[in-house]
């Protein structure tokens, strides 16, 4: 039996097999009227079509928690009631194919308000549909404006914001939610000293820094039912201790291990691990499966159950990273963009039973 397609259980919820859909960004939105934020025609294809092919967990991308938290003017948002009704035929046609549909919660902090990815990501002005970007202090990632220096009153509704985006989504059809702590967002840059300069509550040592997370945690799982699973994305590390010439202060793998272990206890079921994107100009060593010892630590050390991404490409690679114990699953994210329908092909080549649709599975076995 491969250890990758076999079904996974967290909380009640049963998840057919360990490869699943990573959460991207596609800023194909509306950016104006009064479909702001709601998914279109293109986000069913896109997340269907990858259901379809059997990934048993598809994630809708980083959907903002209010229209100033988006990365940008693109990005799909729950903050309405509308939005909720775009997105329930989307969770709909995923169950349909056998998968479990789950979201990313995020809010962009200071990295928000830019241009599409294809058009370089600069900051909007406001006259373009951009907006002030915030953080835990007033300090600009890498050419983008200076970020406006949360209030204590402002987080606190930030985190109201979580909750009720995790309530829409609930209502959406979504059986997992998923809190975005990484890549320099807003709760990533809370994490890291990096991004992190506050001498309040919010700041200072790491139970400082990790308060708005685990606040947003603690918000967000009040409201979501007890059977089902929160997830938490979290970067590992900000790439600064792995190389010694970089003096610049940051968040460590050794930070993830203590943060997986406080994300647990306060009811997160999995932990993402991705990394990056805190600080410009970081020496990142990538390579095939460049971040999966940062999953193999927080589970083996942390007590969490995780998932690796990274430059994850081939159906033994995965195999051999759920069945040595170093991930509990896989997300694929450009692999799957290059092949929907990577799952079935895995499935064959490790034995195991491919999931395809009756209406192709008749002809394609």
């Amino acid at each position: 039996m491969s250890s990758l397609f076999t079904p996974l259980t967290l909380r009640s919820l049963r998840i057919p097999n360990r490869v699943w859909m990573s959460p991207m960004c596609m800023y194909s939105a509306a950016s104006t009227g009064p479909d702001t934020g709601a998914p279109t025609g293109f986000h069913h294809t896109h997340l269907a079509t990858r259901a379809a092919g059997g990934a048993g967990l598809v994630m809708a991308e980083a959907t903002g928690v209010r229209p100033d938290g988006r990365i940008s003017p693109w990005d799909l948002g729950l903050w309405n009631d509308r939005q909720v009704e775009a997105f329930r035929p989307l969770t709909e046609a995923i169950r349909a194919h056998g998968s479990v549909p789950a979201v990313q919660l995020a809010h962009a902090g200071r990295k928000a308000g830019t241009d599409k990815a294809w058009r370089g990501g600069r900051a909007l002005g406001q006259t373009e549909g951009g907006w002030q970007p915030v953080g835990p202090s007033p300090v600009a990632f890498d050419g983008l404006p200076v970020p406006h220096e949360l209030t204590v009153p402002e987080i606190q509704q930030l985190v109201r914001d979580f909750a009720d985006a995790a309530e829409r989504a609930l209502a959406a059809g979504f059986q997992v939610v998923e809190v975005h702590g990484a890549h320099g967002y807003l709760i990533n840059s809370f994490l890291s000293p990096a991004g992190n300069h506050r001498t309040d509550a919010y700041g200072g040592d790491f139970a400082g820094r990790a308060r708005f997370a685990l606040e947003v945690v603690d918000a967000v799982r009040a409201v979501w039912p007890d059977e089902l699973p929160v997830f938490f994305r979290t970067s590992a590390t900000d790439w600064l201790a792995e190389n010694p010439a970089d003096d610049r202060e940051g968040w460590a793998a050794q930070d993830t291990v203590r943060l997986a272990k406080e994300l647990r206890a306060h009811g997160v079921d999995l932990l993402d691990v991705s990394s990056g994107g805190m600080v410009p100009g970081a020496r990142i060593g990538t390579g095939p499966g460049y971040q999966v010892p940062y999953a193999d630590r927080a589970r083996n050390e942390g007590g969490i159950a995780t998932a690796a991404v990274g430059l994850v490409t081939e159906p033994a690679q995965a195999e051999a990273i759920v069945a040595e114990g170093r991930s509990d699953a896989v997300f694929l994210g450009r692999e799957l963009l290059r092949n929907p329908y990577w799952p079935h092909h895995a499935a064959a080549a490790l034995g195991a039973e491919a999931r395809w649709p009756e209406q192709y599975g008749y002809v394609v076995s």
